[in-house]
């Protein structure tokens, strides 16, 4: 997307098949593995975003060589010990950048400042100076769900003496415990934690990498809400930890069938078709839910507007410290094109159905908020305009692209 102003007019509908952009989660994690890997590794199809790529630029200045091989795939060379950059590293908008580096750096003797862009620093995480060395395994009790808390202390256990263990108060993603034990590193799970014993190393992998839940969601709800729509979203990771968007669709009645079911260095992934709801239920979205779908909250408001009575989303109050507030945000546009909401602390209820009035917004940078008013705006009626919606480059480049493609007008 080369314009930072999105317009959207209504469609009749979406048809067509697709493959989202490759797992942002994942990618991150690749490369990650890739840089602290006994040898060699082949990482295909990755998220070419900006936030990954903050990733990769960061491992770059820490030793990591790396070719990018005609087809688009990378081969990641680590370095034997990882250097002392000579400046700070820039982790752009990326809190998966800065929370799980910090976890690498921080088991290695060096000292590292990580910074980030106005975005970022807004969240609570500000710029962090690290002093690394021996570290002594801990057990850790998290007060919240957090795959970026779990994965910065299990990748920094990995270095350290003894073991160390995290316990969770609900299952947050899994991503760092599937891609440890696919690359041959020793994990205890048990309940609601995860253990790992210092002095392992990872071994190199040829991962593809599945596509993203969360941006192919944005598009499996606009089927959901436009009549005669239907859509073979494919290769997508179904991460059991991810998929909370599908619970949801089972609530609201949304039809969708999951389909050649495989495995891609430990994650699921899996042929999805999601077609028209005859008619939309009211959802509730709460507790261990939350964390398996946090992202796709925005979007799913979007969803509710459509609903035949009031959903209620609570439990969510990460949300107010994402991007943006995305609580606030989402209800004040909302309301603006024409919908009950109520707000809380956490979370919010929406009532419908509603036929939605165009508006325009500023997305705040935040790259989930433009692309859930972007499937707002094809059921509305009128134009819909959407200021800073460059913000989508983070996650999903060709989103316009592919509603132009996918749209039936």
């Amino acid at each position: 997307m080369s314009k930072s102003t999105m317009t959207i007019t209504p469609i009749a509908a979406i048809q067509g098949e697709m493959r989202p952009p490759s797992d942002k989660s994942l990618t991150h994690r690749a490369f990650m593995f890739g840089s602290i890997a006994r040898s060699p590794s082949v990482v295909i199809n990755p998220l070419e975003g900006e936030d990954c790529l903050s990733t990769l630029y960061a491992l770059i200045h820490l030793g990591l060589r790396h070719e990018r091989m005609q087809d688009g795939a990378y081969r990641l060379i680590p370095a034997k010990e990882w250097v002392q950059p000579t400046a700070s590293i820039d982790c752009g908008n990326s809190g998966t950048t800065m929370r799980l580096m910090a976890g690498l750096i921080a088991s290695r003797p060096l000292k590292v400042t990580m910074t980030g862009d106005a975005s970022l620093s807004k969240r609570p995480m500000a710029p962090i100076t690290i002093r690394g060395g021996s570290l002594r395994g801990i057990h850790y009790v998290s007060p919240v769900a957090s795959a970026q808390v779990k994965s910065c202390l299990l990748l920094a256990g990995l270095r350290a003496d003894g073991v160390t263990t995290v316990e969770e108060p609900a299952l947050s993603r899994d991503h760092t415990e599937r891609m440890l034990g696919a690359t041959g590193v020793q994990l205890q799970l048990e309940g609601l934690s995860v253990s790992v014993k210092g002095g392992q190393t990872v071994d190199g992998f040829h991962f593809d990498v599945p596509g993203d839940i969360s941006s192919a969601a944005f598009f499996m709800v606009a089927v959901a809400m436009l009549s005669c729509s239907e859509l073979l979203v494919k290769d997508l990771s179904v991460n059991p930890s991810r998929t909370g968007l599908l619970d949801v669709f089972e609530q609201a009645g949304v039809p969708f069938e999951v389909n050649n079911l495989r495995e891609a260095l430990g994650e699921p992934v899996a042929d999805v078709f999601v077609s028209t709801a005859a008619t939309l239920k009211p959802f509730t979205i709460h507790g261990d839910l939350v964390p398996r779908l946090i992202d796709e909250i925005p979007v799913l408001a979007v969803l509710a507007t459509q609903c035949e009575g009031t959903s209620l989303i609570r439990n969510a109050k990460e949300l107010r410290v994402k991007e943006s507030d995305r609580i606030e945000t989402v209800a004040t546009v909302l309301r603006r094109m024409g919908v009950e909401v109520e707000t809380f602390e956490d979370g919010m209820a929406i009532t419908g159905p509603v036929r939605l009035q165009s508006t325009t917004l500023d997305a705040g940078g935040d790259h989930r908020i433009a692309m859930a008013f972007a499937i707002a705006g094809l059921i509305a009626d009128g134009v819909t305009e959407i200021h800073g919606a460059k913000s989508i480059l983070t996650s999903f480049p060709h989103f316009e692209a592919e509603l132009n493609r996918l749209g039936v007008y």
